[in-house]
């Protein structure tokens, strides 16, 4: 404690978070009687204090403090329940007591980086008291862990006597041969002294200051008002604002205003709401949360987990059973020794998943109060757990549920994620979400309002402005999905517009080929939602022509990587045509690929996938394949060329190959053909283009060779039938075993 004339000022150092430090500002507050309350803070949100003892207001919350200009440049000061500066804030508020924010404005922090001070803050060493203050006591006084002796000497405390003055000399002893503070700190602590001297100026005779402890020492003591005025001489500002948003437990370890590394905060509100027996009830609720998930948990597990928490805080040498000896007890008795339910109570009851609430008057962006009116209207209240939400978009809530979830995706607020086998589904009336809100979200609510002030119009306007700075093609075709999911009429009109007059210009058949599929979803969508198909329909047209008659340019001298690229773009693209179900485009898009099938300078796999996805449209007769395939498959054909047409032809669905009794003989003949050094160095193609088959085809494709047998037409003429030598067999069929996947009795 420190005074002045007239005034005395008493300096409440402590650990941000602690609910041993609250309970000892709220006793020491209620001694005092003070005329005025300051607190470590944000000055710019003092106009917001008096929302604290608001009847809807619910901790966990935390106050944002943003730059208007650049709402990513922000700051969280996050408050629970048992938070000292939350109780500090009650009591003032309760009493109508004067209470400020004394911190550095961070008008003067949240700037721009290129007005940010580039001198480097000096490097202290790994032991410095300041990286670690706690650490720095528990060591001198022979511990190991700051945060668990902390825990025990000061959270867990019932009686709160002197408290602070032993906390405010333990920090002056570590600080005591400080030399240089950085830059920061030094203004922190000289704006914070600035706010106690003009507090004394107002009048007021006691003064409570309620900081970290660590800066406990540096107010405590009077310095020159020169100095610190010095100091905070020509700051730069930037344009700030403040607000009040729902915070969750486990985010208060963060590093980030208050953020003080809390482990543990569902345990550490348990101890402020039950101080008179923490222990007991904290087993209580751990049965519960473990009946809850079908585990049993009796009542004399209860007990016994109690005794043995006692016993081991006997045998630590502990005045009070602490976490670790809850953890340790429910691990043997509760738990039976599987630590696989721990993480369950980790994440359930010492961390917690409450999400705070605040009252609909605070100040906000018009967005943010649009979205709220959206989340009641829809009966889509935010949680801070992870939730599958299953909408049905036949039915008129759940579409429109759908359509404020993309909507606000496309502004890049992700309160609900689409689960990844739904983007890829062919279906259209099913969704699946993802939900869970991050209180982070609060800025980027903030960062979207620039573009409007409802959800509706801020993600048009997003969706505008990104149509306009789009130089892919693929990044229209997805602005287009996105805005005809989220519902956008005029913003699907400008995509349109942009997406035409791109793709005018472009000459490249693979990016037509690469946006062609995704179109022909987008079409699909279109129709389950209503909406007019006609000019996506129009573009897609104009996609298709260029592609079949790029297509064989575009499938020539390609190397093995370039190949299979191919592939997959000729399967897409089948896939997307025989999704839209127009016989015109059906016919045009196999006569395609028939160009594709003869052509030399294309590569074999490409050749081979053209005819298989004939065969696929029904398109290729049977005398036509096993022609082609004798071909390809000739003597006169290198190898590794035969080997990626057949790769190309053979993936797929195998039941389509199975009778196709001309290509069987071709293939027989090719690899008959093969030398010994061929044939190995071709088993690595083959096995990879078999693999694809499941284990019944497989089986039934050795069932086919066990039986097959060559017809005369396949003969060369005049040479005679050979037959089979059972020894040069025996050795043959290991390797056509490991070859199709199937054991070796079944080919045998």
């Amino acid at each position: 404690m420190s005074g002045g004339p007239g005034a005395t000022v008493h300096v409440l150092g402590v650990r941000h978070h602690g609910p041993g430090s609250a309970r000892g500002v709220r006793a020491a507050l209620e001694q005092l009687q003070p005329d005025v309350v300051l607190i470590e803070g944000p000055p710019e949100a003092d106009g917001l204090l008096a929302l604290a003892a608001h009847a809807e207001m619910k901790p966990p919350v935390a106050l944002l403090v943003y730059a208007v200009e650049a709402p990513a440049r922000a700051v969280f000061y996050p408050f629970a329940v048992f938070s000292p500066e939350w109780q500090a804030l009650q009591y003032a508020v309760a009493r109508a007591l004067p209470v400020r924010f004394i911190d550095l404005p961070q008008t003067h922090q949240l700037l721009p980086p290129e007005e940010l001070d580039p001198a480097p803050e000096p490097t202290e060493p790994e032991d410095s008291p300041r990286r670690d203050p706690l650490g720095a006591l528990a060591r001198a006084a022979g511990h190991t862990d700051g945060e668990r002796w902390w825990e025990h000497l000061i959270e867990q405390r019932q009686d709160v006597t002197g408290v602070f003055e032993a906390v405010l000399e333990a920090m002056s002893a570590l600080r005591e041969n400080e030399s240089v503070l950085p830059a920061r700190e030094a203004l922190r602590e000289a704006y914070m002294r600035r706010c106690i001297r003009q507090a004394k100026k107002d009048g007021h005779q006691r003064i409570a200051v309620v900081c970290g402890a660590w800066h406990g020492p540096a107010l405590a003591t009077p310095r020159p008002a020169r100095e610190d005025d010095a100091l905070l001489k020509g700051l730069p500002k930037a344009k700030v604002a403040a607000t009040w948003v729902p915070w969750t437990y486990d985010r208060l370890g963060w590093r980030s205003g208050y953020g003080a590394g809390v482990d543990s905060p569902g345990w550490y509100a348990h101890l402020w709401l039950t101080p008179e027996r923490p222990v007991s009830t904290w087993a209580a609720r751990i049965a519960h949360l473990l009946r809850d998930e079908g585990m049993d948990a009796s009542s004399a597990s209860v007990i016994e987990t109690v005794r043995l928490a006692e016993a081991l805080a006997a045998l630590r040498e502990r005045h009070v059973v602490g976490l670790d000896e809850l953890r340790d007890a429910a691990l043997s008795v509760l738990c039976e020794g599987d630590p696989t339910p721990l993480r369950l109570i980790h994440d359930k009851l010492e961390v917690g998943t409450g999400l705070g609430e605040v009252p609909a008057d605070v100040p906000s962006v018009p967005l943010a109060r649009d979205l709220a009116a959206w989340q009641k209207t829809l009966r889509l209240p935010p949680s801070a757990e992870i939730k599958l939400l299953e909408l049905d978009l036949r039915k008129t809530l759940d579409r429109d549920r759908s359509r404020l979830l993309h909507r606000l995706t496309l502004l890049d607020i992700p309160w609900g994620v689409l689960e990844e086998n739904q983007k890829k589904t062919t279906g259209t009336f099913p969704e699946t979400w993802r939900m869970q809100w991050q209180p982070v979200l609060a800025v980027n609510v903030v960062e979207a309002s620039l573009f409007g002030n409802t959800v509706e119009l801020a993600a048009m306007g997003r969706v505008v402005a990104r149509a306009g700075e789009a130089t892919e093609l693929g990044t229209l075709i997805e602005l287009l999905e996105t805005s005809l999911l989220a519902e956008l009429p005029s913003a699907i009109d400008t995509v349109l517009q942009q997406l035409q007059a791109f793709s005018s210009r472009s000459a490249d058949i693979q990016n037509l080929m690469q946006a062609f599929p995704r179109l022909a979803k987008t079409l699909r969508q279109g129709t389950v939602r209503e909406l007019p198909t006609a000019p996506i329909l129009a573009i897609a047209n104009g996609f298709f022509e260029r592609i079949v008659i790029g297509l064989p340019g575009a499938c020539v001298s390609l190397d093995d990587d370039a190949a299979h690229l191919r592939r997959q773009h000729l399967r897409a693209m089948q896939e997307a045509v025989r999704l839209l179900a127009d016989a015109t485009w059906e016919a045009e898009w196999a006569e395609a690929l028939e160009k594709l099938t003869h052509r030399d300078v294309v590569h074999g796999l490409v050749r081979g996938t053209a005819v298989r996805l004939r065969l696929e449209l029904g398109r290729e007769r049977d005398e036509t394949v096993v022609t082609r395939a004798r071909r390809a498959l000739s003597p006169a054909v290198p190898p590794a060329e035969a080997g990626a047409w057949l790769e190309g032809l053979i993936s797929g669905d195998a039941l389509l190959l199975l009778h196709q009794t001309g290509l069987w003989e071709a293939l027989d003949g090719w690899l008959q053909g093969l030398t010994r050094e061929t044939f190995v160095e071709q088993l690595p193609l083959m096995r990879r283009a078999f693999s694809g088959f499941k284990a019944a085809e497989r089986r039934d494709m050795a069932d086919r060779v066990r039986d097959f047998s060559p017809s005369s037409a396949t003969q060369r003429e005049g040479a005679p039938r050979e037959t089979l030598d059972p020894k040069r067999v025996a050795q043959v069929l290991p390797v056509l075993s490991s070859l199709l996947g199937v054991r070796l009795d079944e080919i045998s």
